[in-house]
């Protein structure tokens, strides 16, 4: 397949490179990349060097791809869907991953019938950039919870899925239940909130030696919310201890004694080194702003999930939550739990 990769840090090019590795043909497009042939460097769960086609714009990345996929931050995925939507034509699937702030709502009002749209729960890939084209892949996902918008789609964006990755791809009802499957924002919020100093202080500490058994209360006490929020919407999802036994393949555990598991496996990603980082600056406004939302729509609290985004706030002394540039273009408001059902059916 032809498969046009939009994005190219860690994520971006650790999916490159397994799509390369897989057979298919990988155009790969970011900010800075010159136009032309290139070599995607890959390290650790995907090894070797795979030839890319580097395009000089989105619209040419996107242009005669049988898949789009989205690997962009949150803060990207408007402007890049603004760029990409006009030149998309039916028979393409576009793959937003992961899938944040509803945004796949928004891609479908720009996109011409027959394109099909697919938010997946995470990525496929983790792993960091280590050079312009080099990435160290932590990890592949053993599953990843899929949704086209509207739903219907879904059986064909699934096909492409499978034929692009392999059938580590899991349906899910609709694109709200994929919403809701993305754990990263609360995650992050309780790494983020319990190790910031190191961060400020730019020390190197292990992404998951700091999910501590108290950390790991605190991610399970933001699960509770996010799973309340889950069953008032109907949407079936996995608790953050299924998440890390699929993802990682560790005993479904609590979460600390999880991450106990992959610290001592050893390869930890380091956790972040600077208050700059997606942990805090996308996964508050396109994550834990957007699990607010739909907690207001639905009628369930989300008390850990809003102290946590205003303590980080303040922190950062901005607003986070205003820096969402999805969520006021999807018209919310007033909107009640039918109501959203009906949209992303």
């Amino acid at each position: 397949m032809r498969c046009a990769v939009l994005g190219a840090g860690g994520v971006g090019l650790g999916t490159a490179a397994l799509a390369a590795s897989l057979g298919h043909q990988v155009t790969l497009w970011s900010r800075g990349l010159a136009a032309g042939e290139g070599t995607v460097a890959s390290a650790g769960a995907v090894e070797g060097r795979f030839a890319v086609r580097c395009a000089g714009s989105r619209e040419d990345a996107a242009e005669g791809a049988d898949a789009v996929v989205i690997a962009l931050p949150g803060w990207a995925h408007r402007e890049t869907f603004e760029a990409i939507g006009p030149v998309l034509q039916a028979g393409q699937t576009v793959l937003i991953s992961s899938h944040a702030s509803l945004g796949g709502l928004y891609l479908r009002r720009l996109a011409r019938p027959g394109v099909v749209i697919v938010g997946w729960g995470t990525t496929v890939v983790t792993g960091r950039r280590v050079g312009a084209l080099a990435a160290r892949v932590s990890n592949v996902r053993s599953a990843v919870d899929v949704a086209a918008i509207p739903a219907g789609d879904t059986a064909a964006g699934l096909a492409t899925c499978r034929a692009l990755f392999g059938d580590r791809f899991v349906e899910r009802a609709n694109l709200l239940a994929v919403q809701l499957s993305n754990l990263n924002p609360q995650n992050h919020l309780a790494m983020m909130l319990c190790n910031l100093t190191r961060a400020e202080r730019g020390e190197r500490w292990g992404n998951y030696w700091g999910v501590t058994p108290a950390v790991g209360r605190l991610m399970e006490a933001l699960d509770a919310e996010r799973l309340a929020l889950a069953a008032r919407f109907g949407a079936s999802v996995r608790t953050v201890r299924q998440h890390y036994a699929l993802s990682f393949q560790v005993p479904e555990a609590p979460v600390g004694e999880q991450a106990a598991i992959l610290d001592a496996r050893g390869g930890n990603p380091d956790g972040p080194d600077t208050l700059d980082t997606r942990y805090i600056t996308e996964d508050v406004p396109f994550g834990i702003a957007v699990t607010e939302r739909l907690g207001r729509v639905a009628g369930v609290g989300t008390p850990l999930h809003t102290g946590g985004a205003d303590i980080l706030c303040a922190l950062m002394g901005r607003d986070l939550r205003a820096e969402n540039t999805l969520l006021p273009a999807l018209g919310l408001e007033g909107v009640d739990t039918a109501g959203l059902l009906a949209m992303v059916g």
